[in-house]
């Protein structure tokens, strides 16, 4: 088995957790952050809400073709905590899990994420695509 890595990413929001955390949940909303590229179009959002429900993000970049990201819902502790398997089959066949923690600070969210089981080949680029992810996701909650 490759070596993995665990990567942290962490993103303050004037929104309070409630606000955040649904963003991840509602299609119409995620659509807008989750695994969206600049120059990419988002041609799938599906999410069933639900522990052991599945999600598919299929953005079409121009560089790459289609690139499903996928997953299952291992936790949904609204608004404190939301678990997920996540995965690129396009990029890795490898799932690594990947938590998010939802806390109230000063009026608004503090969002920890963690991700595990990155493959050390990749542990450069993914904190940088999940700053971009938080990033965007400020965008669309405020």
């Amino acid at each position: 088995m490759a070596d993995t890595v665990t990567v942290t990413a962490q993103h303050r929001y004037a929104a309070p957790p409630e606000t955040v955390f649904d963003a991840w949940l509602d299609p119409a909303l995620a659509r807008r952050f989750a695994f969206a590229t600049p120059d990419g179009e988002m041609i799938v959002a599906e999410i069933d809400p639900r522990v052991g429900g599945k999600f598919n993000f299929t953005d079409r970049r121009p560089d790459m073709g289609d690139v499903a990201h996928v997953g299952e819902y291992l936790e949904i502790d609204r608004p404190r905590r939301l678990k997920f398997s996540f995965g690129v089959p396009q990029l890795d066949p490898a799932f690594t899990t990947v938590t998010l923690d939802f806390k109230a600070v000063g009026g608004g969210t503090e969002l920890t994420l963690t991700h595990e089981g990155v493959a050390a080949e990749w542990a450069e680029g993914t904190p940088k695509g999940w700053a971009m992810i938080l990033g965007s996701l400020e965008r669309v909650v405020g």
